[in-house]
């Protein structure tokens, strides 16, 4: 950082400065050992590395330097500032300027340099494509599915069979319908909303069974594991998937009988839940709404199934309602969205509006993944705890929130945060006062980064930002693995199996949540890089 090198210690503590010639060629973000010098009076903690127990990276990106019959590679956002030596025999035919991808081989311990060796030639910088390759490649996610995975994932059948069938509740003949982003090509969930005699709805939260087409172990669920998560870069998604199961199998598209896993409640007129029922079911979705579509039903109360939509805008509204007096918060982040021409090069820029139709969808996830969490933690403690995969967030630390709340009041609001309800009230009147105000973005910005980051484990602790004792992810198996994990284990409880492995899922869930940690900033790295594009001409 700014040539030195700080070590960040395990347990809780002061950190090691080192000296350039003690770092025994560790990188950034390498997990070592450290030798610590005896401390000297008024001056930081001193000492040397050494022994490097895990890299956090061996595959760099960077632009190839030819000299002679040899080059060197030196790594982009990197401020370690090595220079990564390639032979001739591992050049892999890039020219010289290219932008390429390279992994260390080994790092003699008399040499200055690593060795390394051209895995992947991006192409000539600037290029969007090879930008956004770039991107994905610098933290750690495969630009291609393994021939293998294409070849499983082919193999599989589509053709669902009357015995798959008659082993599945089925709500073919309910009114089913999806809303999802215009540009979506995997469609996870769809809500189905049928009246029953007593006043009361019956109300679906499909969501697609990913889990019955994907065996545990096998080389599609293994891929699926390593990348965690989908990607979603500005002008593309990298799948977590292979295509023919995300935008196809497995996508929840409209006039086709698909399978899924689905939580099914009886809720009254103002959103409370009577009963609750778990498991496998078949749908046949009427209508595919995009966002703006079913927001202009909603709006002008016309349209197709526009009673059913209504009917769900008015029961998410009371879920929503009820959500937000036991303290949930309020956050509508803004999304950044391009639009781009052919070559990918930013043509105008607008913010992606957050509206009723949006929230109508995320209510009755946000019910979906509550009462799966609840059934578990909650309801099936009867023999013991079972292991179980939960979206958990802490609540702030209280410096952060101090200096927020400092922050705040010189431009004259107020954050009261003397416990979590006062606080998450607090927030939300804060949230509501700077809408529409120039310093909305900025607050809220700094609002998100002062909360503490949400994770996937199997301890439950709740979720702070929602007010959930129990809370996790169920909804987007398609696109999350955590999802995945969940259905698996779900179904397993329902069938009455033992308590699975808490070790093995805990370790998954570590992994998981560093996966959507990564996916976010690579997410983040290429908006930058498409703002700066934007801007470079109107300097």
């Amino acid at each position: 950082h700014g040539g030195k090198i700080f070590i960040i210690p395990d347990e809780p503590g002061e950190d090691v400065v080192i000296a350039t010639h003690h770092a025994n060629r560790a990188l950034n973000d390498d997990k070592v050992k450290v030798f610590i010098f005896p401390k000297r009076k008024n001056k930081r903690i001193e000492g040397e590395i050494v022994e490097i127990i895990e890299r956090s990276k061996t595959k760099f990106v960077g632009i190839l330097r030819l000299s002679g019959k040899f080059g060197y590679v030196l790594p982009e956002n990197d401020p370690s500032g090595i220079e990564i030596f390639i032979p001739k025999e591992n050049l892999n035919n890039a020219s010289d300027g290219y932008k390429v991808v390279v992994e260390i081989l080994e790092w003699p311990e008399k040499s200055r340099n690593p060795v390394g060796n051209i895995t992947f030639v991006l192409g000539s910088p600037g290029e969007n494509n090879v930008e956004m390759n770039a991107i994905l490649a610098e933290f750690g996610f495969p630009l291609i599915f393994p021939p293998e995975v294409i070849k499983e994932s082919d193999r599989i059948s589509d053709i669902i069979t009357p015995a798959e069938i008659s082993k599945r509740r089925d709500f073919r003949k309910a009114t089913t319908l999806t809303i999802d982003p215009e540009d979506a090509k995997d469609f996870d969930d769809a809500l189905s909303l049928q009246s029953l005699p007593n006043g009361n709805f019956e109300i679906g939260v499909h969501i697609a069974d990913v889990s019955y087409y994907l065996q545990p172990g096998c080389s599609t669920d293994e891929e699926a594991y390593i990348r965690g998560t989908s990607v979603y870069l500005v002008d593309r998604v990298i799948p977590m998937l292979p295509e023919r199961l995300s935008n196809g199998l497995c996508s929840l598209s409209p006039n086709t009988d698909k399978l899924c896993f689905s939580a099914v409640f009886e809720i009254t007129e103002t959103g409370k839940v009577v009963t609750e029922w778990f498991g496998k079911t078949v749908i046949n979705s009427n209508r595919r709404f995009n966002y703006n579509e079913a927001q202009q039903v909603i709006e002008s109360g016309e349209g197709e199934l526009v009673g059913e939509l209504l009917q769900l805008h008015k029961i998410a509204c009371c879920l929503r309602d009820e959500r937000l007096k036991n303290g949930s918060f309020a956050f509508e982040t803004q999304e950044v969205k391009f639009t781009l021409d052919e070559n990918g090069k930013p043509l105008g820029v607008k913010i992606r509006e957050y509206k009723d139709s949006n929230k109508l969808i995320e209510d009755f996830m946000l019910l979906a993944n509550r009462k799966v969490a609840e059934f578990i933690g909650k309801k099936m403690k009867q023999d013991r705890v079972k292991t179980f995969v939960y979206r958990v967030h802490d609540e702030p630390n209280p410096e952060k929130l101090s200096n927020f709340s400092d922050f705040v009041s010189k431009l004259g609001y107020t954050l009261k945060a003397k416990n979590q309800k006062t606080t998450n009230e607090s927030f939300n009147k804060l949230l509501k006062d700077i809408t529409g105000k120039g310093e909305q973005n900025i607050i809220e910005n700094l609002a998100i980064r002062t909360m503490a980051k949400a994770y996937y484990s199997t301890d439950n602790i709740g979720h702070y930002g929602l007010a959930f004792d129990y809370y996790t992810h169920f909804t987007s198996p398609i696109r999350r693995y955590p999802d995945l994990m969940v259905h698996r284990l779900l179904q397993n409880y329902l069938d009455k199996k033992p308590g699975a492995d808490k070790r093995f899922y805990e370790e998954r869930c570590k992994h998981s949540s560093e996966m959507e940690k990564k996916a976010a900033e690579a997410e983040r790295a290429s908006v930058k890089y498409k703002q700066v594009e934007f801007m470079a001409d109107k300097v």
